[in-house]
């Protein structure tokens, strides 16, 4: 089944990445990009040693905003020297080069006679959240693409394997809510689909609530 998601732009631009790497030193380098998106952006050539889950800052012309660093590509690999960033403040970020509008693949696959209907109904719905997977060391940052009460897509460059058991905090209007999830589906260099399997009743409440905004904006 096709997924929602912000659709990216491969690019060259020039920009500025600094702040503390994994060491503790300071640095600043001029880099470029590989592609970007409202959302975030993947970077080429960046030398310091970076650590998912920490902030860096970015420059672009009169942009300047603070990022996560999503992954980072190993040494020695044809990601050496990449990586991808999530922006904290898209609303206040301008890239020079026009972005395509934001789209919706509605690919279904061939009709299957006992397909399965969505339980919930989903939407457009860009959150910040934090994923956990199992054996994993630290979270990794990324943006939600869609959600409902089922579940949500995740905005992940390097997408975990289907099956994996995941922990989430999910940002909703500036709250936090806490969830267990399964990894069910993954589109590398696009994210993965997770379906909640755990959340509590006060969570689940706000999380519907939210979603009733939403599904009202519609209308």
């Amino acid at each position: 089944m096709g997924t929602r998601r912000e659709p990216r732009v491969l690019v060259r631009l020039p920009v500025r990445i600094f702040g503390t790497d994994a060491n503790g030193r300071r640095f600043s380098e001029d880099v470029h990009t590989a592609d970007i998106s409202r959302y975030g952006t993947r970077l080429n050539g960046v030398l310091a040693q970076l650590r998912v889950g920490e902030v860096v800052g970015l420059t672009h012309g009169e942009s300047k905003g603070r990022f996560v660093v999503q992954w980072t590509g190993e040494p020695g690999t044809e990601r050496a020297g990449q990586v991808g960033l999530v922006n904290n403040a898209p609303e206040k970020w301008t890239w020079e080069t026009p972005l395509p509008p934001a789209y919706i693949d509605n690919y279904s696959g061939p009709a299957r006679a006992n397909q399965e209907r969505r339980k919930y109904p989903r939407y457009k719905s860009v959150n910040s959240v934090q994923i956990q997977g199992q054996g994993q060391a630290a979270p990794i940052w990324g943006k939600t693409v869609d959600l409902s009460e089922g579940g949500c897509f995740i905005d992940m460059q390097i997408p975990l394997d289907v099956g994996g058991r995941v922990k989430l905090i999910l940002w909703v209007k500036e709250r936090k809510l806490f969830a267990t999830g399964r990894v069910t589906s993954r589109r590398p260099g696009f994210g993965n689909g997770v379906q909640f399997t755990e959340m509590s009743a006060l969570d689940s409440q706000k999380l519907t609530e939210f979603l009733q905004t939403l599904a009202e904006a519609r209308r």
